[in-house]
């Protein structure tokens, strides 16, 4: 078992997160920018909706009974709705105001003092699904439509409004759909099939989260956040155990 060394950002979504560290994914992006400082989790669920990732979630976050013994989840990046968004009879599929209220949800699991997950110091940042190209869309995938893909992302920020504390959003759907100059068509550059996201819709993603953090939340942004180690030129090559002691980067 590793040891409680350095604390966390948690990617929880369906396939767009789980293949985020795929070749130009925004998972290892931010592994790279984040080393020695935090470790990124990636949670993502293929095919999962919000119906069926809220009992995996839970299992996700440490109890406020456990929470001491373990690293504590600084940022927690909430991203579904690709699949929520299917359209009747898919199994998928998932109301757009019971989808709002599984979001209000997860982030009361974590906001809510009487909650047994509640983690005051997690900062929360949900992200849009981003616009389909129903011209890309292979067979399997053409129970999505672009107009209710659009419905379900305002859904996102419909129920970070309507939580109690602030909660972030990456609009990925409204980054992606102005970086292909709003035309549908050109979402290709962006979408590898019509859905998930190319390295070019991952870095929009990416930049956009990053800049969310920065204005959002500027402590836990990387630029701000000392190593948890020292620099090798800090280590005392004669006794170097004292001088290699982990600090507490968030005192």
């Amino acid at each position: 078992m590793a040891a409680k060394v350095q604390d966390v950002i948690m990617l929880f979504g369906d396939s767009i997160t789980q293949v985020g560290w795929s070749d130009g994914g925004f998972g290892a992006r931010l592994q790279h920018v984040y080393s020695r400082r935090l470790d990124v989790l990636n949670r993502g669920f293929g095919g999962y909706n919000t119906d069926w990732a809220i009992p995996i979630l839970e299992q996700c976050l440490a109890t406020q009974d456990d929470q001491q013994y373990v690293p504590k989840i600084r940022i927690l990046v909430f991203w579904f709705g690709a699949n929520d968004a299917c359209a009747k009879p898919s199994p998928q599929h998932v109301p757009l105001p019971k989808f709002i209220e599984n979001i209000k949800h997860a982030v009361g699991l974590i906001q809510s003092a009487e909650s047994p997950y509640y983690s005051p110091s997690t900062k929360i940042i949900l992200v849009t699904p981003p616009p389909v190209n129903t011209y890309q869309l292979a067979p399997e995938l053409s129970d999505r439509t672009f107009d209710t893909t659009k419905e379900y992302a305002d859904g996102v920020k419909a129920a970070a409004m309507a939580s109690e504390s602030k909660v972030s959003v990456v609009d990925a759907w409204t980054a992606i759909w102005k970086a292909a100059g709003e035309r549908e068509g050109a979402l290709s550059k962006y979408l590898s099939d019509g859905l998930h996201l190319s390295p070019d819709g991952y870095t929009v993603v990416y930049e956009a989260l990053i800049e969310t953090i920065k204005v959002d939340h500027p402590s836990l942004h990387y630029e701000n956040l000392q190593p948890v180690f020292p620099p090798w030129a800090g280590v005392d090559r004669a006794n170097p155990g004292p001088s290699v002691q982990k600090k507490d980067i968030f005192k």
